[in-house]
């Protein structure tokens, strides 16, 4: 079921175009004067969040807070904006993610140029501000820093094994003593930034998510077109998330990056490239794990709709590039990689506040997830997954919407969940023709970011590891 309005130039060649779209399609009503007011809300929120964060605690990782300029983290905006406190960071954020949810009701109605422009604004501003919420931008600079400065490897030790390097007092307390838990694609690129400054890698990594970012909106856009669905709405869910943006590209988090050749993969698997598309998959599970689930929904869809053919170019090119990318691990970090799945079940068994079930459980007195419910949700999630890989294969769910599905069902019932990895499920609701999902999508949004606002209120900071 498609969520929009007729689809703006839909060509199979895939190329990004800004085609104007039908006078019926975007009749300038009254509408579409509040979608303006909501796109002027979004620069207006993310101009005081730009300008204010240096000087905005609750915004900043905990290890930087003290004496943010003095190490040349402040951004271009310096320290001289505004304290927000919490009140006035949760009616900022608040009010950015109200615009949000009104731009992309009425994005049928707004113009294309406007509601890019926005975006490419947007990621302009928290790219100037100073690193947001997370410590793990820091993380990513220490993981390269061990092995391409000390020859150590990453992924059989945390950065407590070099604690007297000069980057080791920014990395947040649950990560110290915490392997990597990323793919040997994204460590390697982590390797060649090692050699920065920590303020030249800040904005290397806050750079690389929002490049990251806008290839994003360029390939959902690209999709939209392919999937009958109206580009501009697609690009608004996606590009304008205020949790992609403000927690996202402004804490520099490598799920953007991740997310490129996922989503990239998609659009060549819409083309009808299945090789390239498998592969295009599996690159992005060499950044992080997460893009992998992606591949079985690609994968029953070729068994329950395409030709035998089109399945074993899915799975050439899906084992292709699996090889290449363990040789290439192999070549750079020996057998470090293999210790992966564990270090991600620990660091997932842990828990915390932020997530679902953890903010449920601590509302009602019980603590954050500990192990025997973590194992409890991810034996659900398993059936959940089953269950839309069987309905795909069966020819009843299309495998980009169950794929949605499945990310839904991950973040809802994962027991460490931090609010940027919305990202992972906007692509797919934005390809998704399902009204369900997209409405899904907007709630969880707005869901997950109240989480953040009331921890805002409770807490010094609201992102785990910090």
């Amino acid at each position: 079921m498609s969520v929009n309005s007729p689809p703006l130039g839909v060509t199979q060649s895939g190329r990004f175009e800004l085609r104007a779209p039908t006078l019926e399609a975007r009749t300038r009503a009254p509408l579409s004067r509040i979608g303006l007011v909501a796109l002027a809300g979004m620069l207006a929120t993310g101009v005081l969040l730009s300008i204010s964060a240096a000087s905005t605690d609750k915004l900043l990782p905990q290890t930087v807070q003290a004496g943010i300029g003095g190490i040349g983290l402040a951004g271009s905006f310096g320290t001289t904006g505004i304290n927000l406190g919490s009140a006035g960071l949760i009616i900022t954020i608040g009010l950015m993610l109200l615009s949000y949810v009104v731009v992309v009701a009425v994005a049928h109605r707004l113009s294309p140029v406007l509601v890019l422009g926005c975006i490419a604004a947007l990621y302009a501003l928290i790219l100037l501000a100073p690193p947001l919420a997370s410590t793990d931008i820091f993380s990513y600079q220490f993981y390269g820093r061990m092995g391409e400065l000390y020859g150590a490897n990453p992924y059989l030790a945390g950065p407590h094994a070099i604690a007297l390097d000069p980057l080791y007092p920014y990395i947040g307390r649950n990560w110290i003593g915490t392997p990597t838990v990323y793919g040997p694609v994204f460590t390697a690129l982590s390797y060649l930034l090692a050699p920065l400054s920590i303020p030249a890698s800040v904005l290397a990594y806050k750079a690389i998510a929002a490049i990251s970012s806008l290839a994003i909106v360029a390939l959902v856009w690209n999709g939209a077109r392919l999937r009958g669905v109206d580009p501009v709405k697609a690009a608004a869910l996606v590009g304008l998330n205020p949790l992609i943006v403000v927690y996202g590209i402004g804490g520099g988090h490598n799920d953007l990056l991740m997310l490129v050749p996922m989503v990239a993969g998609i659009v060549l698997l819409l083309q009808r490239r299945g090789r390239l598309g498998a592969g295009s998959i599996v690159l992005g599970a060499a950044v992080k794990v997460t893009a992998g689930m992606l591949l079985p929904f690609a994968l029953a869809d070729a068994r329950g709709q395409m030709s035998r053919a089109r399945r074993r170019d899915l799975l050439i090119g899906a084992g292709a590039t699996a090889a290449l990318v363990v040789a290439f691990g192999v070549a750079l970090f020996g057998t470090g990689p293999l210790h992966l799945p564990a270090t991600i079940e620990k660091v997932q068994s842990k828990g915390n506040g932020q997530s679902i079930p953890g903010f449920i459980g601590t509302h009602l007195g019980l603590g954050t997830v500990g192990l025997p419910a973590a194992l409890a949700l991810c034996g659900l999630f398993a059936a959940v997954l089953c269950w839309l890989l069987w309905r795909v294969w069966c020819g009843r769910l299309d495998w980009i919407v169950a794929a949605g599905w499945a990310a839904i069902a991950l973040l809802v019932s994962a027991a460490s969940l931090s609010p940027w990895y919305v990202a992972w499920l906007m692509p797919l609701a934005a390809l998704g023709r399902d009204r369900r999902l997209w409405r899904a999508s907007i709630l969880l949004t707005v869901v997950i970011g109240c989480f953040e606002l009331l921890a805002y209120i409770h807490h010094a900071n609201s992102v785990p590891g910090l």
